[in-house]
This record gives C-alpha cells, structure tokens and sequence, in this order.
C-alpha cells in the first residue's frame, strides 16, 4: 500500500482557554477551557486525510493517556498511524489563551520530547518503509534542525517532494539547512521575517527574499489579508474575502497548508491552490476545533465558490 502523504513531525494535545470578556493583563478572568489533539502536521494531515488522501503520521508522543487521546483523535480523522513511542515521557502539550474574538492572547509550548527526535529515527525501518512508499512528505519545524535536514536528503534521494510547515519566528530558524530541498514552506509574515532578516516592502516582494534566502517555492500569510505563493518559475497572490465570524484561528494555518497541498497534488498551479487553501483555512476559522471535523471534499468546492480569484504576479 502506498501513501499519498507521510506526515512527520507535531502531534499533541492542544489546551485553548477562551476568554469570556475584555482580556485584563494581570487579574482573574472569566472563561473556559477546551482540549484536544493537535500540532502542525497533525491538523495538516487531518484535513488532508477529510480531503480523501491517504496519509501516514509518524510523530513522538509520550506513554500516558495524553498520547492516547491523539492516537484516538488519528483514527477518527483517518489517518494511518505510526507514533514514535517514549513510554516514560510526557506527550507534548501546547496551551493558549485566546481573546473572546478567537486571537491569541499568550500561549506555552511544552515541546521538549520533540528533541528527542533525532535523525537517527529516520533510519528505522519503519520510518525508511514509509518513505519508500509515500508520494509527498510533510513535516514541521517542531522536529529539531539536524532531523529536518536529514529527512530532506531522504526525500531528495527518493525524488519525491518535501513541504514544511514553519510553526513560529523562533522555530522556522530550523528549517535553515533544509531550505534549498524544500520544495513549499508555509509561513506567516513574521516567520518570513525571522527566516530572512528582512521585512518586505510591500507583499509581492517575499518570493523574491525568500528565494535569495535559499528556499524553492513557498507561501506567506498575513492573517485575513493578502497570501502570496511561489515556485521556481512563477509567484502568485490572493487577496481573502472578509471572513465576519472568527470562531477560533488556532489550526488556520495547518489547513490553509492541507488546501494548497491538496491542489497541488492534484496538478493545480499557484492560483488554484491559493484558493483552495484560502477556502480550507476559512472553514477552519469558522469551526471551534483546529480541525474541522466535518470537513469534506464536496465542502471545499462549495466553499471555494465564496473564495475571489488569485492572479499571478508579474
């Protein structure tokens, strides 16, 4: 059996708190709590799964009912899953406090039994099996440096393709060796910014930055405003119709990445995936959960219907 998809990478338990009211720095406030599987190459892999792909995780997760609860979560989303077990660690956690509007307020990231993923792992012969039978690999910048880079070689080797997913300013840095066998990193604006040393001008000028940094092809997000993608050849941009109800933006950036992949896999050029990741980050935005669950290749076409035009750039 082969995968379309071989996902590598964050896989653990997401805690959001959403405040009731007015955030107040320093007081008690209002609000409620909400728990469940998440992490960068877990949402992405979920949606692309709902998408009706086949794709295989392997991510560390630690033996305690945590890592239970993601397993769990795997299996209802589809996916095929192959964890990297540490039975006497604790699965990784990453808890947010959210503004009633759905923004972040602060969040803390427990991610240390990621480093224990070294590239070594990759020399298992589980994990090799994966990668002689999958299509595309997708990994995110929760692995550590040496490990990305090492996964790189492996996907060159093989001749199949690489995205990435950024993460945050501070863990994007890790992609740095990686970037040149990299064929399509998703990033926000300051993740770009942080990778490159640079602040652009105006939007169309990232393809440019981020090619001189060393990188293939790429898309950058501004939250509800222009997105802008590029390969080798060509660069293209969108501009997102105003989305009025923001139920939670945790995930909306996993998805918009699962709807660029989902057309590229298909053959679609930068304009068609850029719609079609602008439509599946805006059923995300729109759901409570980083992932939405309901989530179907029928619904991404209906949605798409709502999504203006991308055009290419000069």
């Amino acid at each position: 059996m082969s995968f379309d998809i071989l996902a590598i990478g964050g896989a653990h338990i997401d805690r959001r708190g959403r405040l009731f009211g007015e955030t107040k720095p320093g007081s008690s406030n209002p609000g409620q709590w909400f728990e469940e599987a998440g992490g960068g190459v877990f949402n992405a892999a979920s949606n692309l799964s709902r998408l009706g792909h086949r794709v295989r995780l392997v991510a560390p997760r630690g033996g305690d009912a945590a890592g239970q609860t993601v397993a769990d979560a795997a299996e209802r989303a589809g996916l095929d899953d192959c964890p990297v077990v540490f039975l006497d660690r604790a699965t990784p956690s990453y808890t947010a406090i959210l503004e009633r509007d759905g923004n972040l307020v602060i969040a803390l990231a427990d991610m240390a039994l990621y480093d224990m993923f070294s590239a070594r792992r990759l020399r298992a012969r589980s994990t090799r099996d994966s990668l002689d039978i999958a299509r595309h690999v997708l990994c995110d910048a929760n692995l550590p440096g040496p490990t990305i880079a090492a996964l790189a070689d492996e996907a060159t080797q093989r001749g199949i393709g690489l995205s990435a997913i950024a993460i945050s300013p501070a863990k994007v840095l890790r992609l740095r060796e990686a970037l040149p066998r990299i064929d399509h990193l998703f990033l926000n604006v300051a993740e770009a910014e942080s990778l490159t040393g640079k602040t652009a001008v105006q939007p169309e000028d990232w393809p440019s930055l981020l090619r001189l940094a060393g990188l293939r092809g790429g898309s950058v997000t501004s939250g509800g405003r222009i997105a802008i993608a590029f390969d080798e050849t060509s660069a293209a941009a969108i501009e997102p119709a105003p989305v009025t109800q923001i139920a939670d933006v945790t995930g909306a950036g996993d998805a918009f990445a699962a709807g660029f992949l989902n057309a590229r896999l298909a053959g679609g050029d930068l304009c068609g995936a850029l719609r079609q990741a602008t439509a599946t980050a805006s059923i995300t935005l729109a759901s409570l959960h980083a992932t939405e669950e309901n989530l179907t290749p029928q619904r991404l076409e209906t949605q798409l219907a709502l999504v203006p035009r991308a055009r290419f750039l000069p």
